[in-house]
């Protein structure tokens, strides 16, 4: 079936109907938590990710047999001002690596048991440089957001979604920017590893671009000043809540695409978790003003959904202790 929007009015109801995680089984599965074999909270965050991700799939002791990540990518008209230390010609010579199972995000998923699929978004049209216009029109935001809908298997039970984009983390910070304040330099990062000059750049950038694009709810400010590929992940994240998927959150870029979503209906990001904090400037602020507490802080900074499918298997053994553990009457162990 294609995407039930063809409106960004559309899109917006969708998130404000979206399901909700089931308050029955979180008590059922917390209830099970305080009976297992372990003191109270011994397992830490796990224990209530566990938690968490039962209420979503519906089941007390739930198992995760179906991980899927995404990968999109697309280019950027904003690269023309110099913000990447890299040419835009880069991503798709990257989207052949992904197919050719060469990167890094090809060996995550394999490790971490989960599907890879890659999107790449009219690479040979990049969006309008952002800093002269919007970088989008309703049509092409509202295209990028169907084919990340469309992108997610119905049986996927675990969703992270990532990027590839020359260009793509000053699209993220000037999102970050219009929808939190602050400076353009409280925001901008090195991204690939450009130098103070460049890092200079972006800033100006950013500034340019908030100045010519003053919208400020949330999925305005993705078609305004994010990209193909942070529309799409935008709209695979609501199509795992419309199913009531959880999500991991990769990095900075995929972080300020589903901001837009929150920004746009509270709680629109209650079924995801942020996978972990990279090493880019904004991150850590961005997921502070999101509520999420990172689980890995690693330093990475490669996007391609890394972060996120290396927390997969965090996420996995939550699961595993607390499905798979015995009860204290179950192991007939004394439990005080």
């Amino acid at each position: 079936m294609p995407a039930p929007f063809s409106t960004l009015d559309d899109f917006r109801k969708l998130l404000a109907e979206a399901p909700k995680a089931d308050q029955g089984v979180l008590d059922a599965a917390a209830e099970r938590n305080g009976q297992l074999t372990k003191p109270p909270g011994a397992l830490g965050r796990l224990e209530e990710m566990a938690i968490w991700y039962a209420g979503w799939r519906g089941t007390a002791r739930p198992e995760i047999a179906a991980p899927q990540v995404i990968v999109f990518a697309g280019n950027h008209g904003v690269t023309a001002q110099g913000v990447s230390a890299f040419p835009a010609e880069v991503t798709e010579q990257m989207v052949l690596n992904f197919q050719h199972g060469g990167a890094a995000i090809n060996q995550l998923s394999r490790a971490a048991g989960a599907k890879l699929s890659v999107h790449a978004l009219e690479l040979d049209r990049p969006t309008a440089d952002f800093t002269q216009s919007p970088a989008m029109s309703e049509a092409e935001v509202i295209a990028a957001l169907a084919t990340g809908w469309d992108a997610v298997a119905e049986n996927t039970d675990l969703l992270v979604v990532g990027e590839m984009g020359i260009g793509n983390t000053t699209a993220a910070a000037a999102i970050a920017a219009a929808l939190f304040g602050g400076a353009a330099e409280d925001w901008v990062g090195r991204g690939t590893g450009v130098d103070d000059a460049g890092l200079a750049t972006k800033a100006r950038v950013v500034a340019e671009g908030l100045a010519v694009n003053p919208a400020r709810e949330g999925l305005e400010v993705l078609r305004c000043l994010g990209g193909r590929e942070l529309a799409a992940m935008a709209g695979a994240i609501a199509r795992a809540r419309s199913l009531s998927i959880p999500v991991i959150l990769d990095g900075f870029i995929c972080c300020a695409a589903a901001a837009a979503l929150e920004a746009a209906e509270g709680g629109a990001l209650d079924h995801a978790l942020a996978g972990h904090v990279s090493a880019e400037t904004g991150h850590v602020r961005l997921l502070e003003k999101l509520g999420k507490a990172p689980m890995l802080s690693l330093g990475l900074r490669l996007g391609e959904a890394s972060g996120g499918a290396l927390a997969i298997n965090i996420l996995k053994s939550a699961i595993a202790c607390h499905s798979g553990m015995a009860t204290f009457a179950e192991a007939g162990v004394a439990d005080g």
